[in-house]
């Protein structure tokens, strides 16, 4: 196969990067990515980028955050009660813990704030609202 089609199992080397290019995650050292192109396992812009390249095709492309990880969500913000917390969690600002939702389903969040009462919890994914720019390289088409 010549070009990344939907369906097309490809790997890919890529860097992402904030719009101020601090980078949050790179393929770089490590094995490219692998994944099947229309399965919804990727953000919707990356693999809207990757359709139509050719291997060994490189390219930057600049992904909104309609097409990655969405907006921030003020409902995903939460203030809870330290005296609903287990009693030997001692939580601090930045601490990453897991919520669970009413059917079981495990999220996770960001303490954001804590006071003497309360702690305020952040589910918003920590790229939600950001622009995101990516450089691919496709290095294999299957």
């Amino acid at each position: 196969m010549t070009k990344v089609v939907d369906q097309s199992k490809v790997k890919v080397h890529y860097t992402g990067k904030l719009e101020s290019g601090e980078v949050f995650d790179s393929s770089e050292g490590r094995e490219p990515l692998a994944f099947t192109v229309g399965t919804g396992n990727m953000i919707p812009g990356f693999e809207k980028a990757v359709l139509g390249m050719s291997l060994e095709e490189s390219k930057t492309v600049n992904i909104p955050p309609a097409e990655a990880y969405g907006e921030r969500t003020d409902a995903l913000i939460q203030e809870i009660p330290k005296s609903a917390l287990p009693p030997d969690l001692q939580p601090e600002v930045g601490q990453q813990l897991v919520s669970k939702t009413p059917e079981g389903q495990d999220i996770p969040v960001v303490v954001t704030d804590v006071t003497n009462e309360n702690i305020t919890i952040d589910a918003n994914h920590h790229l939600a609202g950001k622009n995101l720019v990516f450089d691919l390289k496709v290095v294999e088409i299957g």
